[in-house]
């Protein structure tokens, strides 16, 4: 990497300045946080676009995804199964390689552009009196401008409508909600509570109980029903960018107000990519009968491991097939998230998705540095005790990739990437801490239980 040094005192410059503002309670306007962060990120996409090298999958998958729809062709078949997503973020770059960008610049001004959308979008999330600081301090980050103008990987594309997802379903000036799951169960309790076990099911499952008048849309939930399709529209394109915006749907559903809202998001939310899917003769050439081999290539995920985390010092360090691990790993994914979503049941939405995201990154088999992007919009929007440690010390490991490892040849680059791969176990302990631990329960008041001898609206609302 040509331009490593001047690329690394930016990237320094600008954490320390994130970390002065957060020492200062420096409070700048909102256009200074995004025209500081454009400044940043157009500085190093230039310098990385002209630099002799680049990275391998940005070159040998993503380029020829682009080709093929210039071509009209297919992008996950034509391109030997080098695009493993749906074709969306294919259509923008053959539409930029048609207007004569050059590749450098037209891979990674998708993601320039959708990271510098990214900054308000993290000061609307933050909310209250500094949200213009944790915008600064995200438009500062480090990894961000890593993954968006370095590698031109499209994490920040599918956070960019994920947290929109997120800013619409909450609404304006909505206060923090209790978990769907403790609302839903408090309602029903209050049911029971007024009438008893038999008395309470007629009126929570019969005509005109508590399920019934749910899901009749009343007088004022048309706004919560535009809300909620809006939110999943923006989700449906977070998952067309790339699949691992699934966990964001959890968080996302308990920021809407009640179930009509919830469901209208669910259905667009599956909507949009089973459009750009059944599109595909249309837009990508693809034939009907190419669709299922298109699916499976979608589907197909190799095992594996070694790059980050506990898998490394099961194969020294190396890159390995290893379906074991990966088989074990995702379901300990499967079983540590359900825990998450158990334990931070009654947590503000926003919390929950950060404590999930974060356990993901605990125990994951296999990643790449670009998923360690995931969690930041959330973490820097809500802080946690320990969240600049965690935001540091996956900078630093990234950063070490990106920038030191670079500089030398393949074999040098391999032995360094052994020991910097297994170095990397030493972010789970922080990352673990830096969940949301003090902030397990929303400090917004739940619905009141139900009086005895009548259905209060809370209960039958």
């Amino acid at each position: 990497m040509d331009y490593a040094l001047l690329t690394g005192i930016v990237l320094v410059a600008g954490v320390t300045l994130a970390l002065v503002a957060q020492w200062r309670d420096w409070r700048p306007p909102l256009v200074v946080a995004i025209l500081v962060g454009a400044a940043i990120r157009v500085l190093i996409m230039c310098t990385s676009a002209v630099d002799t090298w680049q990275p391998v999958d940005f070159v040998e998958s993503f380029k020829p995804a682009g080709e093929a729809v210039l071509r009209g062709q297919d992008p996950v078949l034509a391109s030997e199964g080098g695009w493993h997503f749906l074709p969306t973020i294919p259509y923008v770059y053959g539409i930029l390689l048609w207007l004569g960008i050059p590749w450098e610049y037209a891979g990674r001004l998708v993601t320039v552009v959708s990271d510098i959308v990214l900054i308000p979008l993290v000061a609307k999330l933050a909310g209250g009196p500094k949200a213009s600081l944790r915008a600064l301090q995200y438009a500062l980050n480090p990894l961000a401008v890593l993954i968006a103008c370095v590698h031109g990987q499209v994490e920040p594309v599918a956070l960019v409508f994920g947290v929109a997802a997120f800013v619409v379903a909450r609404g304006p000036g909505d206060p923090e909600r209790p978990g769907m799951v403790t609302d839903v169960v408090a309602r029903v309790r209050g049911g029971v509570t007024a009438y008893g076990v038999r008395g309470s099911i007629p009126r929570v499952l019969g005509p005109g109980g508590m399920l019934h008048r749910a899901l009749l849309p009343g007088p004022d939930d048309r706004a919560h029903l535009r809300r909620g399709a809006l939110a999943g529209v923006l989700m449906g394109l977070a998952l067309c960018a790339k699949s691992w915006p699934i966990w964001l749907i959890p968080g996302m559903l308990l920021l809407l107000p009640g179930l009509r809202a919830r469901i209208a998001a669910l259905f667009t939310t599956g909507l949009v990519p089973l459009f750009f899917l059944v599109t595909l003769p249309v837009f990508a050439g693809t034939s009907l009968q190419q669709i299922p081999a298109v699916i499976d290539t979608i589907r197909d995920i190799r095992p594996i491991v070694g790059e980050y985390g506990w898998t490394p010092w099961f194969t020294g360090g190396d890159w390995a097939l290893r379906p074991d691990l990966a088989s074990f790993g995702t379901n300990l994914i499967y079983v540590s998230v359900i825990v998450v979503l158990f334990v931070w049941r009654r947590a503000d939405p926003i919390d929950l998705t950060t404590a999930v995201l974060l356990v993901f990154m605990v125990m994951t088999p296999r990643l790449g540095a670009q998923y360690l992007l995931w969690f930041m919009p959330f973490l820097i929007a809500r802080p946690t005790r320990f969240a600049w440690p965690a935001i540091l010390a996956v900078c630093l490991w990234s950063g070490y990739g990106y920038l030191y490892m670079t500089q030398f040849d393949v074999n040098t680059w391999w032995a360094l990437h052994s020991y910097w791969s297994r170095a990397s176990i030493v972010l789970l302990p922080i990352l673990a801490l830096a969940m949301p631990w003090d902030r397990r329960v929303s400090t917004a008041p739940g619905p009141p239980p139900a009086a005895p001898g009548r259905l209060t609206a809370a209960s039958s609302a």
